[in-house]
């Protein structure tokens, strides 16, 4: 997992041969003309999920993890709160994992929160359990959508 400002985005573009056409693409957005939804950007290797959703609450965020893709999270509008573990660690499945969707969701208690406030990233590999929507009230979130093997 790594967390960031937009502005440091260039140290993370080497990670990945799709990151630096990511965050080239975050930073050019205005999120306030975006309606929520996918948007695609190099087909399956790459799009973006715009996110406009209430927070859950911390004991309502479930850890998930994917296979297929790496998340670049990045909030928009309202401060993210974001649970964290080891994929190793996420062992209380709730149902089977979705190929389909790339996600599989777990009923464990993160290990960590952090906090992803306005004009901050935060990038979750398939190693990493995450739990958006940790905060209260109304989140707006861009989410990169990456493929592990691009």
């Amino acid at each position: 997992m790594i967390l960031d400002t937009l502005e440091n985005a260039g140290r993370y573009e080497r990670l990945n041969p799709l990151f630096a056409a990511a965050f080239r693409w975050l930073r050019q957005a205005d999120p306030s003309q975006l309606a929520p939804g996918r948007i695609e950007v190099d087909g399956e290797r790459l799009f973006i999920v715009v996110d406009h959703k209430d927070g859950r609450g911390r004991a309502g965020a479930k850890l998930e993890l994917h296979r297929k893709y790496i998340d670049i999270q990045l909030s928009t509008s309202g401060c993210d709160e974001i649970g964290w573990s080891p994929a190793s660690e996420c062992r209380a499945a709730l149902g089977a994992f979705d190929a389909a969707k790339d996600i599989g969701k777990f009923d464990d208690a993160p290990r960590t929160w952090v906090t992803v406030p306005p004009g901050t990233f935060a990038i979750f590999f398939p190693e990493d359990g995450h739990a958006p929507l940790g905060a209260q009230g109304p989140l707006r979130k861009l989410i990169a959508k990456v493929a592990v093997d691009a």
